[in-house]
Protein backbone atom coordinates (compact mmCIF):
# COMPACT_ATOMS: atom_id res chain seq x y z
CA UNK A 1 0.00 0.00 0.00
CA UNK A 2 1.44 3.72 -0.39
CA UNK A 3 1.41 4.69 3.04
CA UNK A 4 1.79 8.19 2.39
CA UNK A 5 -1.03 8.77 -0.35
CA UNK A 6 -3.56 7.16 2.02
CA UNK A 7 -2.48 9.20 4.88
CA UNK A 8 -2.74 12.54 2.15
CA UNK A 9 -6.07 11.23 1.30
CA UNK A 10 -7.46 10.84 4.94
CA UNK A 11 -5.54 14.27 5.59
CA UNK A 12 -7.81 15.82 3.27
CA UNK A 13 -10.67 14.18 3.71
CA UNK A 14 -11.05 12.39 0.33
CA UNK A 15 -12.80 9.26 0.26
CA UNK A 16 -11.88 6.52 -2.85
CA UNK A 17 -15.22 7.40 -4.50
CA UNK A 18 -14.58 11.39 -4.27
CA UNK A 19 -10.73 10.44 -5.67
CA UNK A 20 -11.93 8.15 -8.35
CA UNK A 21 -14.29 10.75 -9.56
CA UNK A 22 -11.23 13.61 -9.53
CA UNK A 23 -9.64 11.07 -12.01
CA UNK A 24 -12.19 9.74 -13.97
CA UNK A 25 -11.49 6.12 -13.39
CA UNK A 26 -13.42 3.53 -11.43
CA UNK A 27 -13.83 3.06 -7.67
CA UNK A 28 -11.96 -0.05 -7.74
CA UNK A 29 -9.34 1.18 -10.23
CA UNK A 30 -8.51 3.48 -7.44
CA UNK A 31 -8.76 0.77 -4.67
CA UNK A 32 -6.25 -0.99 -6.30
CA UNK A 33 -3.73 1.88 -6.78
CA UNK A 34 -3.45 2.55 -3.38
CA UNK A 35 -3.28 -0.97 -2.36
CA UNK A 36 -0.80 -1.80 -4.94
CA UNK A 37 -2.62 -4.53 -6.60
CA UNK A 38 -2.53 -2.41 -9.96
CA UNK A 39 0.52 -1.16 -11.21
CA UNK A 40 0.38 2.95 -11.37
CA UNK A 41 1.35 4.64 -14.68
CA UNK A 42 3.50 7.99 -14.73
CA UNK A 43 0.29 9.81 -15.74
CA UNK A 44 -1.59 8.43 -12.82
CA UNK A 45 0.87 9.35 -10.49
CA UNK A 46 1.08 13.20 -11.99
CA UNK A 47 -2.60 13.26 -11.86
CA UNK A 48 -2.84 12.35 -8.46
CA UNK A 49 0.01 14.47 -7.32
CA UNK A 50 -2.02 17.45 -8.80
CA UNK A 51 -4.75 16.96 -6.43
CA UNK A 52 -2.49 17.12 -3.37
CA UNK A 53 -0.62 19.88 -5.38
CA UNK A 54 2.82 18.21 -4.73
CA UNK A 55 5.52 16.33 -6.68
CA UNK A 56 4.51 12.59 -7.61
CA UNK A 57 8.11 11.55 -6.17
CA UNK A 58 6.62 13.08 -2.24
CA UNK A 59 3.71 10.43 -2.75
CA UNK A 60 5.27 7.23 -4.34
CA UNK A 61 9.16 7.83 -3.89
CA UNK A 62 10.30 6.89 0.12
CA UNK A 63 12.99 8.31 -0.10
CA UNK A 64 12.12 11.75 -1.36
CA UNK A 65 12.11 14.29 1.23
CA UNK A 66 10.88 17.60 -0.37
CA UNK A 67 7.85 18.87 -1.57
Amino acid sequence: MYKKLKAMRYKNKYTTKQMSEMLGISKPFYCQIENRTRRLSYDMAVRIAEIFKVHPDYIFYKDHKGE
